[in-house]
């Protein structure tokens, strides 16, 4: 006990404290796990570092030092022990549930650590009082892994408050749900078809890739990622990518993007590089029974009709040609508006008065059909 008078130590010796009565008192002590208070009593108080605090491996002199004055709830008068058991823990959490409940009424949006990943859900600690975040409510999409949450402050809202049961829960999931709402019609409101934006690549399909533009996501097709052929979007992209697309449509709440920008269009000049009698070479992209297709360009395939391929009868492309080969061929037909090319092997090594006969051969409708069922 600190010193003081004789006339002081009657006072104290008479004054009364009872079990569950809030006390002031003056730290005289302070060890790594124990706090000594003088409460101007017989006996002086003691604080563990468990009623003191959540954290099991706190050092209670880096909390607290001598002559802070302190309030703290009594757990126990012990008159054999000479000593009064206080927790300033549990009268914080009183306090807190106080604000808490509060907070709960007014719809308040709060803020805390998260304390412990729990098996279904998240446990923050505010103003000493206990919050569970079940894992449902932590995000507004599905979390496998709550780990990441550990020791990061998270905002959230009370959504039931029942002390007495000990159910204090907390909700994040409607506060991100509310902003991305708000985010969604500012994005709506600002973008139009033809707009270039950059967004980040959240999610990849194998027939496309979803795209974040801060607010709503967008679709990019694995048709619109290139004027080239894209078989696998996985190889091209990867979450996390930050990619410049354009708004090809908008469908309600529905975003078509697309990576084909007009002036990378291989086709704009295709009509001089692959005009009729030109001969070109390309490397041979897919085979079909009626022909093999063969990509000039990035973006840019023609066809090959299997009667096209050799000046002797060939029953299929993949008799002679493999994917990946490099062929030469004549430009022997070039469709502009539909954005087709035929070539002819045959017509380079033919004498040129049998040109256009074997050439005439080919029912270029007939393999534009084709093509298009291709």
């Amino acid at each position: 006990m600190s010193e003081m008078s004789f006339e002081q130590m009657i006072d104290n010796y008479d004054k009364t404290i009872r079990n569950g009565e809030v006390v002031e008192g003056t730290i005289i002590d302070v060890k790594p796990d124990e706090i000594f208070v003088d409460l101007g009593f017989k006996f002086d108080g003691i604080i563990t570092r468990n009623e003191y605090t959540n954290d099991s491996n706190a050092d209670l002199t880096t909390l607290v030092k001598a002559g802070d004055t302190i309030d703290a709830l009594v757990l126990k008068v012990s008159e054999s022990e000479s000593k009064v058991l206080l927790s300033y823990k549990r009268l914080a959490a009183e306090k807190g549930n106080k604000r808490l409940e509060e907070a709960f009424e007014n719809g308040e949006v709060l803020a805390a650590k998260v304390d412990q990943v729990l098996k279904g859900g998240l446990s923050v600690v505010f103003e000493e009082s206990k919050i569970f975040i079940p894992a449902s409510l932590v995000s507004d999409q599905f979390e496998k892994d709550l780990d990441k949450y550990k020791d990061q402050e998270i905002e959230f809202v009370i959504t039931e408050f029942n002390p007495r049961r000990r159910r204090i829960i907390g909700d994040r999931k409607q506060l991100l749900v509310a902003k991305k709402d708000e985010m969604a019609e500012k994005l709506f409101a600002s973008i139009n078809v033809g707009d270039v934006i950059e967004g980040t690549i959240k999610n990849i399909t194998d027939y496309g890739a979803f795209i974040d533009l801060g607010g709503a996501d967008g679709l990019l097709h694995i048709s619109e990622m290139s004027w080239g052929r894209v078989d696998n979007p996985k190889k091209v992209f990867k979450v996390g990518d930050t990619v410049k697309v354009f708004v090809k449509e908008i469908n309600d709440k529905k975003i078509a993007l697309s990576m084909k920008f007009e002036d990378e269009n291989p086709w704009k000049d295709a009509s001089t590089k692959f005009a009729v009698g030109n001969v070109v070479k390309g490397k041979v992209a897919r085979m079909t029974d009626f022909g093999a297709f063969v990509e000039l360009a990035p973006g840019v395939d023609a066809l090959l009709h299997v009667s096209q391929i050799a000046k002797e009868h060939i029953e299929k492309p993949s008799d002679v040609l493999k994917e990946g080969q490099e062929v030469e061929a004549k430009v022997v037909e070039f469709r502009e508006a539909d954005n087709k090319i035929s070539l002819s092997i045959k017509a380079l090594t033919a004498p040129e008065d049998d040109d256009d006969a074997d050439v005439a051969d080919v029912n270029i409708e007939e393999v534009a059909a084709q093509t298009e069922e291709e």
